[in-house]
């Protein structure tokens, strides 16, 4: 007899381990432990996510006939963490192996190739993960033929390994990217899409009731828990978006809306890294929609990147770097993250509405973290460890595979340019420009150094100032220093922005 541990983010029926093991004679082990869910203080949403989509899972392995050996969650349970529960089904039954597919975070995966074996006298195989497009080693030997590991040319590659938008080895519509393309401003029309509801079920009312009693410490809130907990539930999502907002999504993938959190986004990342849907799958209907003519080039196109680009590239650096890549710090950030990105409350309407959003539904749009919280973290120098625990513990997609190499490397710039050229800073000129956060919010984005100035307008200017003599020779920034070689008012925004960060936690 065989164990096959499956982790939360594992769900799905094509998994490696369960193609490894014999349902008649194998048994499966499926956790809720403490150590898992509270490394960080994860959004109630996200826990009661992967609860919820594990005991389905079960479920259906159970209808399907596999053996479950299933632990829910007991915070005062002497089982703690994942290898706790193996050894105490190991005293049960008369195991030979441990078959496990390789996880999506470097900490258990140590754990599990390091001392699992050893402590429990029991051979790990370890199964490589076949949910991806590229393995970490293809990724590793992609790598070694580039001196600057720039995503657009791993896109281009996966672009040509899969075919997708392809005409040979050119590119449909003779462009790779249509990012330009995918700027526009949303201001009403068209319409947006009506939100997709599913309807709880027991187990989905026992993890709520659950995660409710006993993480309600936790940031955010269960009041709008809309997320999908089963593989029938995440692919009605996938048509969802296919059929209402993957038509629109490339136009507007960059707007932000007041009170509008979702827009044409496809809130598809939670199912991915979860493994309720497989990235093949959800590529194949978004380039089905372009050849039937539902969805315009550019849409699809920005789609895929995201996953079949983004997605992969990061998990690629993840693996390439790992575990030194966590404790870069290039800019020497060190500030304490400001209190409110717990709380939420600050007088910046555009830092509220994404906070609004994150703690409602566990869920912000790529431009709302990268340009908003994540490009203020950054002007304000906030220790990269910390802002990175942040965006683990609040967002239901985040798994530290995907989480940590868009943190370090394209938020914080803490990667030395490894992931991008140069850092995504912005005055609030850019989150006025994309979205209608500033015409409800007290400060004036339209000023540097009063009183009532958007917070972003010296910080930003500060930021470049303090980083001079990394970035003014930058070959992409040179525009940048000229123009703050004009200003008349340097003085008054250094002493301003020192303001400010005297006193963050009021702004």
């Amino acid at each position: 007899m065989r164990f096959g541990l499956i982790l939360g983010d594992q769900l799905h029926h094509q998994l490696a381990t369960l193609k490894a093991l014999d349902r008649i004679r194998d048994v499966i082990l499926m956790a809720e432990v403490v150590e898992e869910a509270t490394y960080v203080a994860h959004h109630p949403q996200k826990i009661a996510l992967i609860f919820s989509a594990m005991r389905h899972f079960a479920k259906e392995l159970k209808a399907e006939g596999w053996r479950v050996r299933y632990h829910a969650f007991q915070s005062d349970s002497p089982i703690r963490s994942l290898l706790d529960f193996v050894e105490s089904q190991q005293q049960l039954l008369p195991v030979t192996e441990l078959v496990i597919t390789h996880c999506g975070e470097y900490r258990l995966q140590q754990q599990i190739e390091q001392y699992w074996s050893q402590q429990l006298q029991l051979p790990v195989q370890c199964l490589n993960d076949e949910r991806f497009f590229c393995s970490p080693e293809q990724f590793r030997h992609w790598a070694s033929r580039y001196q600057t590991l720039r995503m657009e040319y791993f896109y281009r590659e996966m672009r040509k390994q899969t075919g997708y938008l392809m005409q040979g080895q050119q590119p449909f519509g003779e462009q790779w990217n249509y990012d330009s393309a995918n700027r526009k401003t949303w201001a009403g029309n068209p319409p947006l899409p009506a939100p997709l509801h599913f309807e709880h079920d027991q187990i989905d009312l026992d993890v709520l009731e659950l995660v409710e009693r006993e993480f309600s410490r936790h940031s955010g809130s269960l009041d709008n828990f809309r997320w999908g907990t089963t593989r029938s539930n995440a692919l009605l999502a996938l048509e969802h978006f296919i059929t209402h907002s993957l038509p629109h999504f490339g136009d507007y993938q960059d707007a932000m809306v007041q009170d509008s959190d979702m827009l044409f986004h496809s809130l598809l990342s939670p199912y991915l890294n979860c493994g309720l849907l497989l990235p093949k799958e959800v590529c194949d209907a978004a380039e089905a929609a372009y050849h039937a003519g539902h969805a315009p080039l550019n849409a699809v196109e920005g789609f895929i990147r995201q996953i079949l680009g983004w997605r992969e590239y990061v998990r690629g650096i993840y693996w390439l770097y790992m575990p030194e890549y966590a404790s870069r710090n290039a800019l020497q950030h060190s500030a304490p993250l400001p209190q409110f990105y717990w709380t939420g409350r600050t007088r910046m309407n555009c830092m509220a509405e994404c906070f609004r959003n994150t703690f409602q539904h566990a869920y912000a749009h790529h431009i709302q973290r990268l340009m908003v919280t994540g490009n203020f973290a950054l002007l304000t120098g906030v220790d990269p460890q910390q802002i990175s625990e942040w965006y683990l513990a609040v967002y239901a997609d985040a798994y530290e595979w995907v989480e940590l190499p868009n943190t370090l490397g394209m938020v914080m710039h803490a990667d030395s340019g490894l992931m991008a050229s140069k850092p995504y800073a912005a005055s609030g000129n850019y989150i006025h420009k994309m979205s209608d956060y500033c015409k409800h919010c007290s400060y004036n984005v339209k000023t540097r150094t009063e009183l009532d100035s958007c917070p972003f307008n010296s910080l930003y200017w500060y930021f470049m100032i303090r980083n001079e003599a990394k970035f003014r020779t930058h070959p992409r920034m040179g525009m940048i220093y000229r123009q703050l070689d004009k200003l008349k008012d340097r003085h008054q925004i250094i002493s301003h922005a020192q303001q400010l960060l005297s006193q963050i936690n009021e702004l």
